[in-house]
């Protein structure tokens, strides 16, 4: 079936190339992922200014909300054998933390509120802001809505800007947390683990297939294709996002494996892809990006 394919393009907020993708024909909007660093005492202005830029295109600018998303609060040298989180948290011991990837791991021995007791550190340097999974169906993490997501909340309010992705919804509460900050709030929710999934029938929202998360959290990685197509067949407008055309980071010709996924997320019936990752930090390789998926897309769209 013929369709319209566009595009979302996380920007860091200085990027001198940002005019160009939001000005490129596949782009309908912008994120800001607030985990980027921004002063805070001009944090307002530079958000009123790229909401201002990307209205004044016709496009759309995003904050993505970082919610119950684990991530690291401090450095951790090796050898080291305590972590410290974003969230308290309560979980069954021993049990694996992933860090960013399923390449870096270390087991947790105990836990104190948001400090993880490891038996072993992982063999690099664990660095503030990283991602934390912990696979575990005992996991509960406390609390929702980081101050930091308040903040910008706020801010949001002041300038008039109600677009938010929440990361990590899981269930129909968390929608109603940030409605009680911004009640006419436009809400994407990035379904990034097995309770999400699990709990589709109750996030009315536009939903998200947020491939990055997800693919960590599910027991099995091969169960991300039908994690990927349940959630499109809740919501058929639904966004995929993250680890797409990720070969570009490197070079600028994109590996089969790359080309063959995103054709297969076309097939699926996918309309928007959101761009997440390192790809989007330099020009040539998100603009790379953006043209190779127009070309792509040209035989679904209508």
């Amino acid at each position: 079936m013929k369709k319209t394919i566009n595009a979302i393009v996380t920007m860091p907020p200085y990027a001198p190339f940002i005019d160009e993708v939001i000005e490129h024909p596949l782009v309908k909007g912008i994120r800001l992922n607030i985990v980027m660093p921004i002063k805070k005492d001009k944090r307002e202005e530079l958000l009123k200014g790229l909401y201002e830029k990307t209205k004044n295109k016709n496009k759309e600018l995003w904050l993505d909300l970082k919610c119950r998303q684990l991530r690291t609060e401090n450095y951790g040298v090796p050898p080291f054998t305590e972590i410290e989180l974003s969230h308290k948290i309560q979980v069954y011991t021993p049990c694996k933390a992933y860090f960013s990837d399923r390449s870096i791991s270390a087991t947790i021995l105990e836990v104190d509120g948001n400090k993880l007791i490891m038996q072993e550190g992982p063999k690099r340097v664990i660095g503030p802001g990283e991602s934390v999974t912990i696979p575990h169906p005992t996991l509960q993490i406390e609390g929702y809505l980081t101050d930091k997501d308040k903040e910008y909340i706020e801010t949001g309010n002041k300038i008039g800007l109600k677009n938010y992705m929440l990361s990590f919804v899981e269930k129909k509460e968390d929608i109603e947390e940030l409605k009680k900050y911004c009640k006419d709030a436009t809400i994407i929710s990035k379904i990034e683990s097995q309770k999400g999934i699990d709990n589709l029938k109750e996030i009315n929202t536009r939903l998200m297939a947020a491939r990055g998360d997800l693919y960590m959290e599910l027991n099995w990685p091969h169960e991300i294709i039908f994690a990927v197509e349940k959630i499109l067949a809740k919501d058929e407008n639904a966004m995929v996002a993250s680890r797409i055309f990720s070969s570009l980071e490197e070079r600028l010709e994109p590996s089969c494996e790359d080309l063959g996924d995103v054709d297969n997320l076309l097939r699926m019936g996918y309309k928007t892809f959101m761009f997440g990752d390192d790809i989007c930090f330099k020009k040539d390789s998100i603009i790379g990006a953006l043209n190779l998926l127009s070309i792509m897309a040209r035989r679904y769209v209508g």
